[in-house]
Order: structure tokens, then sequence, then C-alpha cells
């Protein structure tokens, strides 16, 4: 099987893209906005906020390369390569707080983030691939 990147759906990346910043904007609102956390510093300016919808689109259209690659074309296959891709982010970030790279809150707030989004990211190109 080759792949054949004119196969993959565009419409399936813009929506990917918007799903991935929707998300986590709630998603850190929620985990982030209760109360300022000192361990939580964030930069300042506006370049977190470029850098993190470059992100999104990026991560859109690798999910649409992995679900045109493994051929699935439905819902629950996008959703098992989703979860297999936040299984895998999730372990490197494991691995990471492992060596005090990170704070169990911060392990914990970062997985819980990546598990959902690339499930729902694979859900998403599995039904518009």
């Amino acid at each position: 099987m080759e792949l054949d990147l004119k196969e993959i759906s565009f419409l399936a990346i813009l929506a990917g893209g918007i799903l991935y910043m929707v998300y986590g904007g709630i998603y850190y609102s929620i985990m982030l906005g209760k109360k300022k956390d000192a361990q939580f510093k964030q930069s300042e300016g506006p370049l977190k906020y470029i850098v993190s919808v470059i992100i999104a689109f990026i991560s859109s259209f690798i999910m649409a390369v992995f679900i045109e690659a493994a051929g699935a074309h439905s819902l629950m296959e996008g959703l098992v390569i989703g979860a297999m891709i936040g299984v895998i982010i999730s372990l490197v970030y494991f691995k990471n707080s492992l060596f005090g790279l990170m704070t169990r809150k911060a392990f914990l707030i970062a997985i819980g983030d990546h598990l959902v989004i690339f499930t729902l990211l694979g859900g998403l190109h599995g039904i518009l691939s």
C-alpha cells in the first residue's frame, strides 16, 4: 500500500486544527485557570498563541497522514490510531517525569490533554477521510 498525499482530506486538517485549538483553550482554562499556580509560569506576549495555532494544524496534518497511511476510514479506526498516538506521547512525558523534568501535576495535566485530543483528532480524521 502506498501513501497518496492527494487522498488526504484538507477539510479534516482544517477541522482538526480548529478542534485542537478549541479543546486546548477549554482544557487549559479549566486546568490552569482556577488559580495561578507558581509552578506554571507562562511566557509573556502573543508568541505562545501563534505557536499553539501552528502546532494545532501541524498535529492535524500529521494525524491525517497516519490515518491515510493506515487506511483508517471509520470513527473507531481513527479513535484507535489517535489513542495510540496519545499513549506514545504520554509515555514520553512519563519518562521525562521520572527524570524530574516536570512535576507530577504538570505530567497529569499534559497526559490528560494529549490522550484526549489525539484520540478526538483520530476519530475526526477517521470520519472525514
